[in-house]
């Protein structure tokens, strides 16, 4: 289980490359726009632009998540999910990323689809947790939502570009993961070692959280506001966090039960 990782509104100052063909007195948006290169790094954009923005990338996140979850639900009542839902999931994103930003409406449907997708990829396992324990899977997310809160918000407050460095670490990490996996399908693994690939693949998607929550804070000060892009980062990281959560409460229930049958039988 692999997640994922992770350009463009112009700034609003009008005298750049217009405006100069002969001196004029300065208009207000002149003004506005010389002021603007007297800014220092990072002053921009405005607060209300910023906090719109992250408005709209955290409203879309929850909106891909409510249907990722629909997804998840048509698995566990058709079975619809396997190989070929984790391969249309793919090729929704590839399509997202391959149109125009302009065209929003287009590239928000591609994200819901890739959503809904992921939903019933991971659908036999949120089925195996409903059948096991639905409690398992309600505490799962509950987890998963109260660290990717504290997370982003340590991401938030802490000082600009403090946790980009990360970006090389996690990379490393996760193509260290990537070539466990692939030596497990190869030689296969034990339980130890998957387990090993679990938690560490955890580790690694909770940094990704600070880190994708700072690259987009900085993408948002050079102007890059395409919140669609930005919320399926986190919709990935969201999603790759919750699947080792999940796997990690249903093994340690698993061995509970296990040892409570033994201790009936002795």
């Amino acid at each position: 289980m692999a997640p994922a990782t992770c350009t463009h509104t112009s700034s609003s100052s009008p005298t750049i490359g217009h405006g100069w063909t002969r001196p004029t007195r300065p208009t207000s948006a002149t003004a506005s726009g010389a002021a603007s290169l007297r800014r220092p790094h990072g002053a921009w954009p405005t607060p209300s632009t910023a906090l719109k923005g992250g408005g709209q990338v955290y409203l879309t996140l929850c909106v891909a998540l409510a249907a990722s979850a629909v997804g998840a639900y048509l698995h566990v009542a058709l079975n619809i999910g396997g190989m070929l839902t984790m391969l249309g999931c793919v090729g929704s994103i590839a399509w997202l990323f391959s149109v125009p930003v302009y065209e929003e409406r287009k590239r928000f449907w591609l994200l819901l689809a890739a959503a809904l997708l992921e939903g019933a990829s991971v659908g036999p396992l949120i089925k195996l947790a409903v059948d096991f324990d639905p409690s398992i899977l309600v505490t799962a997310f509950v987890g998963t939502a109260i660290a990717f809160g504290c997370f982003t918000c340590a991401a938030i407050v802490a000082k600009r570009r403090e946790y980009l460095y990360l970006g090389g670490l996690l990379s490393s990490g996760l193509s260290i993961l990537l070539w466990l996996q692939f030596a497990a399908s190869i030689f296969g693994h034990s339980t130890g070692s998957f387990m090993f690939e679990v938690y560490f693949g955890l580790l690694i998607f909770l940094g990704y959280m600070v880190y994708d929550t700072q690259e987009i804070i900085e993408r948002a000060h050079h102007g890059d506001m395409d919140y669609i892009k930005h919320a399926l980062t986190l919709f990935t990281d969201f999603v790759a966090v919750l699947v080792r959560i999940l796997v990690i409460m249903l093994k340690n229930a698993s061995d509970k039960s296990e040892e409570k049958k033994r201790k009936k039988r002795s």
